[in-house]
């Protein structure tokens, strides 16, 4: 290793740009010698909508060694990388005299802590999220400044919520107070963007030659690939491995779904290449194309939109054929609280599947999920009450040395939800003085 390889490395060819995990070929020789720590961070934005069983999610005792609720149970496979948050509120996302729209409300206060203006046309208000606001520092490092993705689509307009603006319950991430950052839900075209040129044109070109001879975007950097491997070491080289099996991995995922979805198209209409028919399937390929666009450096910043909120989405896979809103006004009837408990663990076991695969992936300094943070949780405390305190709020990852993780932190009851991101802005290299409601920063966590 006489040379070193420069941090934006990228593999080229016909439409694709492929960038490169962090490797030790791309450190200082002083710094891999002096075990000095150089550590990327990233923070992603997980939400579930319609509220959370309150009572099977929150552990019973505080601090360590807590028992794992039924609710939070999948996350055993990752014990010990996560903390439970109980206390945190949401003021702006209560009706505070506007009436009726409290699944609007939760999901554009979520991140920005701002009381949106309650309209259903074109004058949307709300405020600056806290994903935005770390991507408007930190964008310029990475080829994206952010990554927003869904599994549902939803509108931009129109009214989906007494009288709220269906841009509120379909977007958690705000580029300003009127400007929602539009999610992706097709997992393939998240694919094509992390890994095409910029070109169209050449990209469209990749795509057929792919497509027509089955070929893998790896088979069009294969020479950039093969020159690299001669210029790193041999851990390295089993890194670089790893990340193309991964690459590859979710490129015959893509191509099992298109197929699929060839098959069971209706009526003769084919349904849009990429999205999974098994909701499962679909968080957790999104799930993987964050995961990759961090590995790579890609952005350092993602929100991740597992339903929009108010969602009737059906969960027949776990036994729950009614729809999801449906089930969170239980009005305290065992079988619909059951149900609800039963979709609230469905998104967890796909929230343990994200995790425990950023746990698997080795960095020069511990694992990408030691070197993230991951908030998982909404805007909505208990779905029949519609309430915005004790708020469902799951906080996974080390941040690149800086959290403590593995407890149950219960705080001051209407502690503001903001002030934990004032405290991850500052773990991610952007101080921040005040966002939305803020009050200061969140303590026992650093």
């Amino acid at each position: 290793m006489s040379q070193l390889i420069p941090r934006r490395k990228f593999l080229k060819g016909l439409g694709t740009v492929m960038a490169l995990p962090l490797l030790e070929a791309m450190l200082p020789i002083t710094a891999l010698a002096s075990s000095m720590k150089v550590r990327t961070n990233r923070i992603a934005f997980l939400f579930v909508p319609n509220g959370i069983s309150m009572p099977q999610w929150t552990p019973q005792a505080e601090g360590y060694g807590f028992e794992l609720p039924d609710v939070i149970s999948p996350l055993s496979v990752v014990r010990g990388q996560f903390s439970v948050l109980t206390g945190l509120a949401q003021h702006n996302a209560f009706d505070l005299g506007d009436g009726p729209g409290d699944h609007a409300r939760s999901a554009a206060a979520w991140l920005t802590g701002v009381h949106p203006r309650k309209t259903a046309g074109a004058d949307i208000k709300n405020g600056i999220s806290a994903d935005q606001v770390a991507a408007l520092r930190l964008g310029h490092l990475t080829p994206f400044p952010s990554l927003e993705l869904g599994c549902e689509r939803g509108a931009e307009a129109g009214n989906c919520d007494s009288g709220y603006s269906c841009a509120y319950s379909s977007n958690i991430s705000w580029r300003s107070e009127s400007t929602p950052v539009a999610k992706e839900i097709n997992p393939r075209l998240v694919f094509e963007r992390l890994f095409g040129s910029g070109d169209k044109g050449e990209s469209a070109e990749s795509r057929v030659l792919r497509t027509r001879y089955n070929k893998s975007v790896l088979d069009f950097v294969i020479e950039d690939a093969s020159q690299l491997k001669t210029q790193i070491g041999s851990r390295d080289q089993r890194k670089l491995d790893e990340y193309f099996t991964a690459v590859r991995e979710i490129e015959e995922r893509l191509a099992k779904f298109d197929r699929a979805n060839v098959a069971a198209g209706i009526n003769g209409v084919r349904i849009p290449s990429g999205v999974p028919q098994d909701y499962g399937d679909h968080i957790r390929l999104m799930g993987d194309m964050m995961i990759l666009a961090f590995q790579a450096d890609l952005t350092r910043v993602a929100t991740f939109m597992f339903a929009n909120e108010g969602s009737n989405r059906s969960y027949p896979m776990v036994g729950v054929p009614e729809g999801h809103h449906d089930m969170s006004h239980h009005g305290t009837d065992p079988m619909k609280l059951k149900k609800k408990e039963q979709i609230d663990k469905f998104h967890v076991t796909q929230l343990a599947y994200i995790l425990q695969k950023m746990a698997s992936i080795k960095e020069p300094e511990g694992t990408l999920l030691d070197n993230s943070m991951v908030v998982y949780g909404g805007g909505i405390g208990d779905g029949d009450r519609h309430n915005h305190d004790d708020l469902p709020i799951l906080l996974a990852g080390r941040g690149a040395g800086t959290l403590r993780a593995g407890a149950h932190n219960v705080y001051a009851s209407n502690t503001p939800l903001n002030n934990l991101y004032l405290s991850l802005l500052d773990r991610m290299g952007v101080p921040t003085e005040t966002l939305g409601d803020s009050t200061g920063k969140l303590q026992h966590l650093f």
